[in-house]
């Protein structure tokens, strides 16, 4: 090797030596950018509505001349099959007496008595009326009335809730004007 390209050489060696001794590295690549499409994620809720039973249908499951109660508090209960309570909640009803609840922390096994249907059951839990405070068993709310499923969806881009109905279910006042017997002729 002649001379030139001798000292060319070493002179390329010590630069690289001067640069690495400084602390210089090569730039890491980003990394890739992998874009997933999200989850979609199902939940289950329930809906009902809540009644005051109107006093001249005390004693029936007719919710004929009932008001809805706007306030009123509703458990749902999921038990699983094997009988511990797996989930609990309560909801308020809307202005309109409606009430909406998502079942989120609710777990459905592969057990077929851990489904919704089978597990969960809707009862009262308090009314914001002085006058309409007592629990009725319209729809068997005393021991917790079960959901139907009415095909019923709600649907967004990731998110989808199968809704499941509880009840109507009611209170009764808890106290009812006595009513005149019917005339005898």
């Amino acid at each position: 090797m002649d001379a030139r390209a001798l000292s060319f050489s070493v002179l390329v060696i010590l630069i690289a030596a001067a640069t690495l001794a400084n602390g210089y590295s090569p730039p890491t690549p980003p990394p890739p950018t992998t874009v997933y499409p999200a989850v979609k994620t199902v939940e289950a809720a329930v809906e009902g509505m809540v009644y005051c039973q109107s006093c001249d249908k005390y004693g029936s499951w007719s919710l004929g001349g009932a008001e809805a109660i706007a306030g009123a508090k509703v458990s749902i209960i999921c038990k699983n099959h094997r009988q511990q309570v797996s989930f609990y909640k309560v909801f308020q009803t809307d202005s309109y007496g409606h009430f909406y609840g998502e079942l989120k922390g609710f777990k459905m096994t592969l057990h077929f008595l851990d489904h919704p249907l089978h597990a969960c059951r809707a009862k009262l839990v308090s009314s914001p009326r002085e006058d309409c405070n007592l629990f009725s068993n319209i729809n068997n709310a005393l021991d917790g009335a079960s959901l139907r499923y009415e095909e019923k969806k709600l649907k967004w881009t990731n998110y989808e809730a199968v809704i499941y109905a509880a009840g109507p279910l009611a209170f009764r006042p808890d106290h009812c004007p006595a009513t005149a017997p019917p005339p005898t002729y």
